[in-house]
């Protein structure tokens, strides 16, 4: 039996190893979140209700069905708060960090493995980037931790204090969304300090480790006068998307009547750039009620979270270097170009073709998921596809429907949840298995376009 086992987990795809790996972690934390010493009333969370939080929290989506801070006990919120750090540097990176703490090297399966997790690293630079990775973590959650702690002093103990700061500062950067305060941050909708770090350590989980490294990297170069210190075209690319999309997110937002009526100039302006970011990264915190905003203002948080954040981060959505490439390819498509060029760089076609199939499939999903919860719940369409998209960004945003679902309504929410972490890409090499190139052409046929 063993045997068996030990033949069919060799015979697994990287794809799949991922793939399994996220359903055994979520079925760890939700076995634990059932347990009675999880909840303050010591209660049995039904297990849907565990199985959809443990979903939320690996995956860092925020959507819940109980409010964190009052129904977990702190056994539970550390529970809630590991899943979150794993599902935020992703599971393949710690298992390599262990296997180099105990002084061997990775095998090459693991390093393939981490590479097709990060979409990105070579395997040349593993042990490199898994450290750089963990260390800046470790220094920027903790730094950001003490940062958010001082804003609690005023009104809780140091312990409590810093427990709160060290939690949010966790479940911003890994864009998680998952707040111990029943109405996310609205309480702190006016202070000016504390929505600037939390947009600071949000923007920073979200444009991913790769962007993190590479400028960090130019600055050093730079320090030393290197003539030679360049920032990617990927790390320009997702600058440029990132910085468009907020300020296209906060001057549609301005407009919202909705969010005119109920709160003064100075909280709005705060608002709706603290939305458009958490929107962005995908991190799910909210400092307004999100269902009390209007259809337009709701329409364009949709499309954030559908294009999401960067590669090689937390966050979710089809990623901003997605976007660029299919816009980019466009544009040359206009001009009558062959190739696909950026910042005096060719994109390379595997990353178009992939662009526009994550978007297509990722469309597709929504459709389909979005159809079949206008059949299972009584509810607006437009909340539906609210709740639908935020589920897909991994973002946790949500207009107050989420504990209203059915239990076909929580299933096919944690589905989408789960495809939107290890990426619509990941689930269809995991279900096709290995790949089998065609040694072969069919002679070219005539198609007309347009």
């Amino acid at each position: 039996m063993i045997s068996f086992l030990k033949n069919r987990f060799v015979n697994l795809t990287p794809f799949q190893v991922i793939f399994l790996g996220f359903v055994i972690i979520v079925g760890i934390g939700a076995l634990l979140l059932q347990f009675p010493f999880s909840s303050q009333q010591h209660h049995h969370e039904p297990w849907i209700d565990a199985f959809f939080t443990a979903t939320s929290a690996v995956t860092t989506t925020g959507l819940i069905i109980v409010d964190t801070g009052s129904y977990y006990s702190l056994t539970g919120q550390l529970i809630i708060l590991s899943l979150i750090q794993i599902g935020g540097l992703g599971y393949m990176i710690l298992i390599t960090l262990f296997t180099y703490l105990i002084r061997k090297e990775p095998s090459l399966n693991i390093k393939s493995l981490l590479r097709e997790s990060l979409a990105g690293t070579t395997l040349g630079g593993i042990k490199r980037f898994v450290g750089s990775t963990i260390l800046f973590t470790i220094l920027f959650e903790l730094g950001s931790a003490v940062l958010l702690s001082l804003f609690y002093l005023k009104q809780y103990t140091a312990v409590h204090a810093f427990y709160l700061g060290l939690f949010h500062s966790i479940s911003a950067f890994c864009t998680a969304g998952f707040s111990l305060f029943p109405n996310s941050f609205e309480v702190y909708k006016d202070n000016i300090s504390l929505n600037i770090l939390l947009d600071i350590i949000c923007i920073t989980g979200g444009i991913g480790f790769f962007v993190i490294q590479d400028f960090n990297l130019y600055f050093l170069k730079k320090l030393k006068h290197n003539v030679h210190a360049k920032l990617s075209m990927h790390s320009k690319l997702v600058s440029i998307i990132t910085l468009f999309l907020i300020t296209f997110g906060c001057f549609i937002l301005f407009f919202d009547t909705n969010l005119s009526a109920i709160i003064p100039l100075k909280e709005k302006i705060l608002a709706i750039s603290f939305q458009t970011i958490s929107a962005t990264s995908t991190t799910g915190f909210n400092t307004v009620e999100i269902g009390g905003l209007g259809q337009d203002a709701l329409f364009i948080i949709i499309i954030l979270m559908f294009i999401g954040a960067s590669p090689g981060g937390t966050g979710g959505g089809i990623k901003t270097t997605s976007l660029g490439a299919m816009v980019f390819h466009l544009i040359g498509l206009l001009k009558g170009q062959v190739n696909t060029n950026a910042f005096k760089k060719e994109i390379p076609r595997e990353a178009i073709d992939k662009s526009f199939a994550i978007a297509i499939l990722a469309f597709l999903l929504i459709t389909g998921v979005s159809l079949t919860l206008i059949l299972t719940e009584r509810i607006s369409f437009l909340k539906i596809l609210f709740e639908t998209v935020s589920a897909f960004g991994t973002v946790g945003l949500s207009t107050g429907i989420t504990s209203q679902l059915s239990f076909v309504g929580k299933i096919l929410i944690i589905i989408t949840m789960f495809v939107g972490r290890i990426g619509v890409l990941t689930l269809g090499y995991s279900l096709l298995g290995r790949p089998k190139p065609a040694d072969f052409r069919y002679p070219a046929g005539i198609l007309y376009i347009g």
